[in-house]
């Protein structure tokens, strides 16, 4: 316990003096005197204007009516009074509340007074108003709370007074230009050095319009602000204006928000609505197109049928009807053929039967189909081949396909009696082929766009020689597949079109290739024995590798692998190295030690890559080291170069 106060501690008259000026002449500070039951006895004039109360309001009332009510109702006052009886004193900051009912923030001091005897006499009670105190220390908290808050949403704050031309910043509005600092005042005109060029003299007319109409003028604008690195981002700008007291000039407080990243995805999506649009609008004119070629050839059919029905006695007339109705079914054929063969390899549905093919033959095979139209349009075509055999790894029946669609699309939009030329560059590790015409050409939006679907059509009101216009689409996606790349150029209307095929090159003679892959034709299907306590991995596996041919053994446990391979003698084990009953290394090992095993191919699977990982599977016997999660396709290389026959 504290050390008491005893009230007896000076002669009465200088303790009836001290006790006045407590009373009568401390202003900072509400003092007074309670009996031992908490009952006020003395009231000074600090305490009145502190909390509202007269002498005769507060004197012979108990402690508990100058606190809240809702400290009342928990008996706050007596539990002062028993804190301060038993230890000497009570101290706490608290909300006290005034006879008109508002509260204020008081620091109190309550003190337990006793005698020479020890013996309790009363309280004395030191009340000091802290209001405004707590209220700064709120202000203070709130304006970080308000920072965070801004912090997280990317925004800050500034007020402008056009008193003074000044405005005011906050530094989170800093920190989003850039820069480091604190709140800190610029005038108007660094104000606009931050705004974009384009958006300045927007900027400064807003202001300007909302002063005119202070106080009822809002501002909300979008502009570009100036980085510290020297880009630019969006901000969203709202403001309002306010006085701080009745009288005061109005200021224009207003908040900016980073809004790039949703400037940014607006413009993308406006960008993918026009695409949709423009591919909306090509597709329907690609669909009016195609019932108008398709009808075309329906009308000589119609009428050949009807005249096959009245003209049985003419045999010519018989066989020319006849004629033309073949013809005009290979045609609709010929059209739907397009159709199905851009939908296949567009979704990707199209194997190619890849082998070393020289593009001189692919060439050949091209200019021989496209040799019809090109001759009926009387053009001229000009064949630049390199000296170097030129070696692309491909499927030569889609490569044709290629070339005769680049040549017929020259000859279509090329006018009668034009040039044509195809040429073959060889480069170190490309093929570069290039066809040349000197037909319509294309505008330069055209350009960008002509290997698209439902675009081709466009080019040209030249339709004598028929065709979807789906020729260029599968170019691309034929190339592509290839591993190559596509490309168009024209320097506008009515100066022709050059089209360019890149494909990766071989070098290797094309008939030693043929002969190397006929040797290694036919691969074998391998046995392969699957070891993983991950039940459900291994049958992922299982199912995977046995579509791809191979028989599979799958076991979960190295003892039961052990004597599953001495059984069925697999070619691959792939092994898990965490195993319950014994690890991988171990398991590889004993493989090795038997004689039905020893030559198997041993992979090692594990979720352990480092390089010792590594040396020890093969210190243990294995051939590879393969890391979880499984490079399927890694996997599936190595497993087909085992199955050739002549790797055996």
């Amino acid at each position: 316990m504290s050390k008491p106060y005893m009230v007896s501690a000076l002669p009465a008259n200088q303790l009836a003096e001290l006790t006045r000026l407590m009373i009568e002449e401390v202003k900072e500070a509400a003092v007074f005197f309670l009996d031992v039951n908490g009952i006020i006895e003395t009231w000074n004039g600090a305490a009145e204007e502190m909390k509202g109360f007269t002498a005769e309001d507060a004197i012979g009332k108990h402690l508990s009516l100058l606190y809240t009510d809702e400290d009342k109702a928990s008996g706050w006052a007596e539990h002062n009074l028993q804190e301060a009886k038993k230890n000497g004193f009570f101290r706490e900051e608290r909300w006290r509340q005034r006879k008109d009912g508002s509260v204020f923030w008081a620091r109190v001091l309550l003190t337990a007074l006793r005698n020479d005897s020890g013996k309790h006499v009363g309280y004395s009670k030191i009340t000091v108003d802290l209001t405004d105190h707590k209220l700064l220390e709120r202000c203070v908290k709130e304006k970080e709370e308000t920072r965070r808050v801004l912090f997280a949403a990317n925004a800050g704050t500034w007020t402008w007074h056009p008193a003074t031309g000044q405005i005011d910043i906050c530094k989170n509005f800093i920190a989003l230009l850039g820069y480091r600092g604190d709140d800190t005042s610029i005038s108007i005109s660094q104000w606009l050095d931050f705004i974009h060029p384009d958006e300045q003299t927007l900027v400064k007319t807003e202001f300007e319009r909302a002063y005119a109409a202070c106080p009822s003028n809002s501002v909300h604008l979008e502009m570009r602000m100036k980085q510290k690195e020297g880009g630019y981002r969006w901000f969203s700008a709202r403001a309002f204006w306010y006085q701080e007291s009745a009288g005061a000039q109005y200021s224009l407080q207003g908040v900016n928000i980073d809004i790039q990243e949703l400037k940014t995805l607006g413009e993308e999506r406006q960008q993918a609505i026009e695409k949709l649009k423009a591919e909306d609008s090509r597709k329907n004119e690609f669909l009016a197109m195609l019932a108008h070629e398709l009808r075309n050839p329906l009308a000589p059919i119609s009428a050949g049928a009807e005249l096959l029905k009245i003209a049985r006695g003419d045999q010519e007339r018989v066989r020319q009807t006849s004629e033309i109705i073949s013809r005009q079914v290979s045609h609709m054929t010929n059209l739907i053929d397009d159709l199905l063969d851009v939908s296949r390899v567009t979704r990707g549905l199209v194997e190619l039967d890849n082998r070393a093919l020289d593009m001189r033959r692919v060439v050949a095979d091209a200019v021989e189909q496209a040799n019809p139209v090109i001759q009926s349009r009387h053009h001229h075509l000009a064949l630049h081949m390199p000296p170097d055999m030129p070696v692309v790894f491909g499927d030569e029946m889609r490569l044709v396909q290629v070339v005769a669609n680049l040549l017929n699309n020259a000859a279509k939009y090329t006018p009668e009696g034009g040039n044509i030329s195809l040429k073959i560059e060889v480069q170190v590790t490309h093929l570069l082929l290039e066809v040349e015409d000197s037909g319509i050409g294309m505008a330069p939006e055209l350009v960008k766009q002509v290997f698209d679907l439902f675009t081709q059509a466009e080019r040209s009101s030249d339709r004598a020689s028929g065709g979807l216009g789906l020729g260029l689409a599968l170019v691309r996606s034929l190339v592509e597949l290839h591993g190559g790349s596509v490309g168009a150029a024209s320097e506008g209307i009515g100066k022709g079109s050059r089209f360019t095929v890149v494909l990766p090159r071989m070098h290797e003679d094309p008939v030693q290739a043929e002969q190397r892959h006929d040797v290694h034709s036919g691969p074998k299907p391998l046995k392969i024995l699957v070891v993983d306590d991950n039940a459900d991995a291994a049958e992922m596996l299982s199912m995977l590798l046995e579509a791809s041919g191979h028989q599979m053994l799958v076991e979960h446990e190295a003892q039961g692998a052990l004597a599953r391979a001495s059984i069925e003698l697999p070619d691959v084990c792939l092994l898990d190295i965490g195993l319950p009953d014994m690890d991988g290394h171990e398991l590889a090992r004993r493989l090795r030690a038997r004689p039905g095993t020893a030559n198997a191919v041993l992979i090692a699977v594990t979720g352990y890559g480092q390089e010792n990982d590594k040396q020890n599977s093969l210190a243990a016997g294995f051939n590879h080291h393969l890391t979880k999660p499984l490079d399927i396709e890694k996997l599936t290389s190595l497993l087909s170069e085992l199955s050739h026959p002549a790797e055996r």
